[in-house]
């Protein structure tokens, strides 16, 4: 299995949680459960207050199904994905890759 760590951004003027009915589907997408369903396990995500930008830390065993389970932000803006490491297995391997 596979961190990444992702970033959505949108502007203002698109922001899903304005729309009641677009804010509880994204909330309902981004479930521990629905996320699972995706093969995906989330370990956390929060929005930089102010700033429209959410972060994602995911696992998966599969970039593919991480880029299609976030989908739905890229209907409002900007989706970036990043594969990653968790702390301990960088340092375990001593050093970051790349």
């Amino acid at each position: 299995m596979a961190y990444f760590v992702i970033r959505h951004q949108h502007p203002a003027d698109r922001c899903p949680a304005k729309d009641p009915q677009m804010g509880q589907m994204l909330l309902n997408h981004l479930s521990p459960a629905n996320a699972a369903q995706h093969g995906i396990t989330l370990h956390g995500e929060a929005v930089i207050d102010g700033q429209h930008t959410l972060y994602v830390i995911a696992e998966s065993d599969d970039q593919g199904k991480v880029d299609a389970f976030m989908q739905p932000f890229g209907m409002a803006g900007t989706v970036e994905i990043w594969p990653s490491s968790s702390c301990s297995a960088v340092v375990e391997r001593r050093g970051c890759a790349g």
